[in-house]
């Protein structure tokens, strides 16, 4: 009875940490998505680790005992596979929480999705790395080519326009130094008559 209550509590914590985000939806008839085959490989996982510490081997670590204490050695045996199940499921849970993977794996099945539908056939290596590191670079940059000369072009326009507004406003204040001398001028030559008008006016000593 021990050992069917901790195959209960172990397949209850596989099914847990297998669907414990409630994984994504099947893509399609038979097409399983990535968070689906992820928990599946966890699962052949756990399944391969329970393999490899087999029941046998167990026994045979703890001989003496288990001749002593057989069904308290099963017992013994069947509640670590469970612990071990549970706490290794669990590791793996709080990696896919702290790394999002489910939400990763989700957006890796809508590109496959998108990409379904693209015409051009997917790129595939050449076998020969020179043409291949060419053949992805030179796009970028040429594509990176034609934005710096963007950029070039915008800022050439843009100083263009900061020289039109220095000169116009070297311009203005030209205009502005002349009207100052024209006026400080017609000051001078009212202020001379003023004082040749005043000069008129006085007694001759």
């Amino acid at each position: 009875m021990a050992a069917a209550a901790a195959e209960a509590g172990s397949g209850g914590a596989e099914g847990t940490a297998a669907g414990g985000d409630g994984g994504p939806e099947e893509l399609g008839p038979g097409v399983l998505g990535r968070g689906q085959l992820f928990a599946a490989v966890v699962d052949a996982f756990m399944e391969k680790l329970v393999a490899a510490g087999s029941y046998q081997r167990f026994a045979s670590c703890y001989h003496r005992f288990y001749r002593l204490q057989p069904e308290l050695t099963r017992s013994i045996y069947d509640q670590f596979v469970a612990q071990l199940q549970a706490s290794i499921k669990e590791e793996i849970q709080e990696v896919k929480k702290e790394g999002n993977l489910e939400e990763l794996f989700n957006s890796l099945d809508k590109i496959v999705e998108e990409a379904k539908d693209w015409e051009e056939p997917a790129w595939r290596p050449s076998g020969i790395p020179e043409e291949d590191i060419r053949s992805a670079v030179v796009p970028y940059l040429l594509k990176h080519k034609a934005y710096l000369q963007k950029v070039l072009k915008e800022k050439e326009e843009e100083n263009r326009k900061l020289a039109e507004s220095v000169l116009a406003g070297r311009d203005q204040i030209a205009k502005l130094q002349q009207l100052i001398d024209t006026r400080r001028q017609a000051w001078q030559a009212i202020s001379k008559e003023q004082r040749e008008l005043v000069m008129t006016f006085k007694e001759p000593q």
